[in-house]
């Protein structure tokens, strides 16, 4: 056997003092668990391996203990760059408290990134970024005081910007798969995503790395059908067998077969929770005002949050099958999963490597973007990658949003307790947040209105009461829901004046009714971007 085959234990005890570690995974899928948890029993029993550096696409855990968060202890890590930092808290304190150095860099950029370090290239040139907080002029992506050394820089080509990420050089790659066999050929057959499991093993493997994956099962040479092999054999030093509860195919579900595309559509037990009607809730009402904008053969991407119900609205009405969804770490075709499953599909139609989808989204592939709306400033940029002391990270918030034809942000209103009343074909306020989510300045700018306006994109903002469009100076609000009051419900609770359109209109009276909307799409059109002079400013 060429392939090690390892206990956890001893698998963690190949990770040396100061490795540069790439951890796979997206949220709770394809991550090494196993593997995770046995470096960080062994730091916590010896203090090593200590000095780490770790690079991570997307986000990887569970908001509490699992995955990254294993390894986020004083001292045992160095320097963090991710796409996302949301669920892994304990490295987010890290950060805040200046004990390790810290980047977030858009995750389509990290996975691209991989590839072509390992290619041999310099880094990545790419537009993604410009105007946002990973642009050198507004941070560079740093997230904190103790990180100094510049790994974005801003290069001109024939009079147009672009940003410049430096290659990584990493020694360590911990990834995840289903099969192995004795010469370490790994297959993915019970994975719901491939992610860049490809790039980051054969770059680990030309630096002279250790490639370590977590496995199922191990079968002997000639087993594996080699058109479904995903890591050669040649890229691999070691194999983990990992027992079932430390391989739960996501965070959320020990084992789904419609996220691989097997099984009965229509009697799949996670397939029927999907299709049953959510109650009409705030997120129902912006998912449904949403999923009046979508277009029949459209390309979309859901993003994770309010976004992630628009799936369930289009389930409820029937009409899924008109629009191809796909999401952003691989998944193409099927119903998007929500919550620690998000990032998998329910019968996907085909699945693709992340850097591969990331060159599609780059390349302006998607046609209709539906992201969370956090935060919104009086230019019309968004941030959605940092609060406070909470380093959520952009994810691929930014690749999809500068590149999608056409942007939707959706979220409530306000932020906090609000409680609404529905059903009858008006909005009532109960209860408002006690957070204003539109505000003069956000903290971060995650999305960079004055990009989108000089590439001339059309963007939207939903919200359950009110509708906004992206003008040439502020947003211009367009609808406002049936029940509210503009003065008391829209612009008190915004800490700037947006223009308000001539045209003002009321939303559909059928999102905010109980039964189905009797959906249908509309053939593709283009948004009006520009403000007329037909529009007027509030007082």
């Amino acid at each position: 056997m060429k392939t090690k085959v390892l206990t956890a234990l001893q698998a963690a005890a190949l990770i040396e003092n100061g490795d540069k570690v790439i951890l796979g995974g997206f949220i709770g899928a394809v991550v090494p668990e196993a593997i995770e948890r046995a470096i960080g029993e062994r730091f916590l029993a010896t203090g090593q391996p200590n000095d780490l550096e770790l690079y991570f696409t997307a986000g990887q855990g569970d908001g509490v203990d699992k995955a990254t968060n294993h390894l986020a202890h004083p001292g045992m890590v160095s320097m963090a760059c991710g796409g996302h930092w949301g669920l892994i808290p304990r490295l987010q304190k890290l950060a805040n408290d200046n004990q390790i150095q810290g980047y977030n860099f858009p995750q389509g950029v990290i996975a691209q990134l991989l590839r072509d370090s390992a290619a041999g290239k310099p880094g990545t040139l790419s537009h993604v970024g410009l105007g946002t907080f990973v642009d050198p002029r507004l941070g560079g992506g740093k997230i904190n005081t103790s990180t100094s050394e510049d790994r974005v820089s801003v290069i001109e080509i024939e009079g147009e910007e672009f940003l410049f990420y430096k290659r990584l050089n990493p020694t360590v790659a911990l990834l995840r798969g289903t099969t192995a066999d004795e010469n370490g050929n790994v297959t993915m057959e019970d994975e719901c995503l491939f992610l860049e499991n490809l790039a980051a093993a054969q770059l680990v493997t030309n630096m002279g790395g250790k490639v370590i994956v977590q496995v199922k099962r191990v079968v002997k040479n000639g087993e594996l059908d080699p058109q479904q092999v995903r890591i050669p054999g040649i890229f691999v030093n070691a194999i983990v067998i990992a027992e079932e509860s430390l391989h739960m195919q996501t965070f959320a579900e020990p084992m789904n077969p419609a996220y691989c595309g097997r099984g009965d559509k229509g009697c799949g037990e996670s397939y029927q929770q999907t299709v049953s009607a959510r109650p009409l809730d705030a997120k129902k009402i912006i998912a449904r005002r949403a999923a009046m904008e979508l277009q029949h053969g459209a390309i979309l991407n859901y993003g994770i949050g309010v976004p992630e119900v628009i799936a369930e609205v289009t389930d409820e009405e029937g009409i899924t099958d008109q629009m191809i969804a796909t999401v952003e770490p691989g998944a193409i075709g099927g119903t998007p999963a929500g919550g620690l499953s998000f990032g998998a599909s329910a019968f996907p139609e085909a699945v693709i490597t992340q850097d591969q989808m990331f060159d599609f989204y780059d390349g302006g592939g998607i046609d209709q973007a539906f992201l969370g709306l956090a935060e919104c400033d009086q230019h019309g940029n968004l941030n959605v990658s940092k609060f406070g002391s909470k380093i959520a990270g952009c994810g691929g918030f930014i690749n999809i949003t500068q590149n999608a034809k056409q942007v939707f942000f959706c979220g409530t209103f306000t932020a906090g307790k609000l409680e609404i009343e529905t059903g009858n074909g008006e909005l009532t306020i109960i209860n408002d947040g006690h957070i204003n989510k539109l505000i003069k300045e956000v903290q971060q700018i995650t999305f960079s209105a004055d990009i989108a306006r000089r590439n001339h994109k059309p963007v939207l903002y939903i919200t359950e009461r009110a509708v906004f469009r992206l003008g040439a100076t502020t947003l211009e609000l367009i609808e406002i829901a049936p029940g509210v009051d503009l003065d008391r419900d829209i612009l008190a609770r915004m800490d700037f004046n947006p223009i308000i359109s001539r045209d003002l209109k009321t939303m559909d009276a059928r999102i905010f009714r109980d039964e189905p909307m009797g959906l249908t799409l509309s053939s593709p059109s283009q948004m009006p971007t520009e403000v007329t002079s037909k529009q007027t400013v509030a007082a």
